[in-house]
């Protein structure tokens, strides 16, 4: 059987191996069979990894690099009880929300989550229109709430207690959903979006609601309403009781003998 892989560029010591560098767009299986079940630390950066689901032999596992790959989810990450170390660091992932879970549900015991640079992840650095400080705050509560409470660090920074406090009380409300409007010929697929995430309804009608009420205030008028049209209109004529005839006022100056 033909190797499925650049054996030179694998490296293994004390049950850590490193295969980097190699445009690989899935786990080669030799590599799988030499590491074995024992190793603990996996270096797959630099690769152009979009499927991962090889690793589910790995039971022993506890540090993961996946650091720029192609990884546009985390559907084929395998269960791994023993995983405290997982870096996803410039992938592909969209939904950062969704890339959390997957780790959480996945991942029991993990300390270490790293996500930056990912299109979805809210970075003003790598989309600096669209996010703020505030964006990040609240996916950092986020992901705090949702991932298990083993986390002690999550990108650059460690997870402190009034953070976990913090999280703890609102982080399940910090999830974000962006909507993106698009012309009518896209009508079908934010339907779809309706169906498939009942969140998403709820947190559409709630933005229209507000926007309706908004526009309810915009348009305010302290005239009283009436139902008369520009054709059904009224007048009054009379006779003024008194002339204009000063001398010295300084608006005098303003008036012409027409006006008189």
């Amino acid at each position: 059987m033909a190797q499925d892989f650049n054996r030179s560029a694998l490296t293994v010591s004390h049950n850590r191996a490193c295969y980097t560098g190699q445009r690989s767009t899935r786990i080669p299986r030799g590599l799988i069979k030499i590491v074995g079940v024992n190793c603990v630390s996996l270096d797959l950066s630099y690769n152009e990894l979009t499927s991962i689901s090889a690793l589910k032999e790995c039971l022993c596992l506890e540090e993961l690099i996946l650091d720029n790959n192609k990884l546009y989810d985390l559907i084929t990450l395998p269960v791994m009880e023993a995983l405290t170390t997982i870096s996803l660091n410039n992938n592909k992932l969209m939904d950062i929300d969704l890339a959390l879970e997957r780790i959480s549900s996945c991942c029991p015991k993990v300390k270490h989550v790293s996500l930056l640079g990912n299109p979805g992840y809210p970075d003003q650095l790598t989309d600096p229109v669209n996010n703020d400080d505030a964006d990040y705050d609240r996916y950092r509560l986020y992901a705090i709430h949702i991932l298990p409470e083993s986390l002690r660090f999550l990108d650059f920074r460690p997870v402190t207690p009034l953070e976990r406090k913090d999280a703890s009380n609102r982080g399940r409300f910090m999830r974000t959903i962006k909507l993106s409007i698009t012309p009518s010929p896209s009508a079908p697929a934010l339907h779809s979006n309706f169906n498939r995430n009942p969140n998403f309804c709820g947190f559409f009608k709630e933005n229209v609601d507000a926007g309706a009420s908004q526009e309810r205030k915009d348009n305010y008028s302290p005239l009283p309403s009436t139902t008369r049209g520009p054709d059904d209109h009224k007048g009054a004529y009379g006779k003024c009781r008194y002339r204009y005839s000063g001398k010295n006022s300084e608006g005098n100056r303003f008036i012409i003998n027409s006006d008189l």
